[in-house]
């Protein structure tokens, strides 16, 4: 390929680039996917998938296809604190669009939605990577591959590429950052002696740090061990630290029996759970989704959720509008609205379970004991996810501060 025209030239064909130009393709599109690996390899990501989330798979059509893959559907949400029995959520009876989580290994999502992309008329370019893009109409996308540089023309120009995203650097994006306050570690066991038709969460607000046990399907469990930041001496990363790792999921809660007879299979490593946003992700020739666009704490897992909502409402606005360029800020109107729904629930969930300190056990003590005896002041973050009501009454009502409210 030396030159070329598109409608829509994609940097990145992960989970929102491979089903974006899957989708568009089989709308008929010219759509080309630039996907810098050859080989997709296990590296620690997240691999479940909320029930806010299936209901966009679903929407996407993708959700059959990652079943045909061997996607494991995961009825359950098992939620445990300190010596209170485990709280059983049957996700299908209990979510607005009755459906379950969907957990999956990452490397063979990528591979299975890459290659439906293909199969749907999208052209791939793999080992490939997006260096330049010139704004204009059209504008103009530069692509480096063994082969050398190509530059290629496109309607629309879309940033898929993930949290480290090239496309959206060159493209003159300014990028917020939360603080950060969450650590996140991870790896994959497999035999782990847990059933596996739940999402088990074990959270001791006390210590300040959760594990999350997501089974991915044939004994295999993607396990995540979140603390505050500057908990420990140094992040638990790296073969060395697997002991301590379980030792850290143990004292959170996860039976240590469950441990026996699993081995590890997967790298373990450490990441931040800081957020990391653009506001509205769109500059006209160029629009940013997914891990690009905004990258959710991935300690409350909600990134493969955030992405394909992304996908969808693109998807729908590019559809139903001949002008793409409108169509592209109108997502990025919108995606500003639901992922700035989320961010603020997720901050809020933040302080309340994991912060540490006199201020923060005070909060606990008050606010806890209502949720317990009033459920749906806590954000239902699987069934909801950004349409969670997140305005100040639901603040109020989350901190417990509407008891305070004058009466009359």
């Amino acid at each position: 390929m030396t030159q070329g025209s598109y409608d829509i030239v994609i940097a990145g064909g992960g989970l929102g680039g491979a089903t974006l130009g899957r989708a568009l393709a089989g709308a008929g599109a010219r759509t080309l996917i630039v996907e810098r690996e050859t080989a997709f390899r296990d590296r620690v990501r997240g691999e479940g998938m909320m029930p806010w989330g299936v209901v966009e798979a679903r929407a996407l059509g993708i959700d059959r296809l990652l079943c045909d893959d061997g996607a494991h559907v995961v009825p359950f949400w098992r939620r445990y604190s300190g010596l209170v029995p485990a709280e059983t959520r049957n996700l299908a009876d209990t979510t607005p669009g009755h459906t379950p989580c969907l957990d999956f290994y990452h490397p063979s999502m990528q591979r299975t939605l890459l290659d439906a992309a293909e199969s749907s008329g999208a052209i791939v370019l793999r080992g490939a990577e997006v260096v330049h893009a010139d704004p204009g109409k059209p504008p103009v996308v530069e692509i480096r591959t063994d082969g050398g540089t190509h530059r290629v023309k496109a309607r629309l120009v879309v940033g898929a590429d993930g949290r480290r995203s090239t496309l959206r650097r060159i493209a003159g994006f300014t990028l917020n950052q939360d603080p950060g306050r969450l650590v996140v570690a991870g790896v994959l066991y497999e035999g782990l002696d847990a059933p596996e038709d739940s999402v088990h969460h074990f959270q001791s607000p006390a210590l300040g740090q959760a594990a999350l046990v997501f089974p991915i399907g044939h004994q295999r469990f993607r396990t995540y061990f979140v603390s505050w930041v500057g908990q420990r001496a140094h992040p638990i990363s790296g073969s060395g630290h697997i002991r301590e790792f379980l030792d850290a999921c143990v004292d959170t809660g996860v039976p240590r029996d469950w441990f026996g007879r699993a081995r590890v299979v997967g790298p373990l490593a450490a990441y931040p759970g800081a957020d990391t946003w653009v506001e509205h992700p769109c500059n006209g020739s160029v629009v940013l989704i997914g891990d690009a666009a905004a990258a959710s704490d991935p300690s409350w897992g909600c990134g493969l959720s955030l992405t394909l909502r992304d996908v969808r409402v693109l998807l729908d606005r590019l559809l139903a509008n001949d002008d793409w360029e409108a169509a592209a800020h109108a997502y990025a109107f919108e995606h500003d609205r639901y992922y700035g729904a989320l961010h603020r629930v997720l901050d809020w969930l933040t302080q309340l379970l994991y912060e540490r300190g006199a201020t923060a056990d005070e909060r606990r003590a008050r606010i806890l004991p209502c949720f317990a005896m009033e459920p749906d002041r806590a954000p239902d973050l699987p069934g909801l996810g950004p349409e969670t009501p997140s305005d100040e009454k639901a603040r109020r009502r989350f901190f417990v501060e509407d008891r305070f409210l004058p009466q009359g």
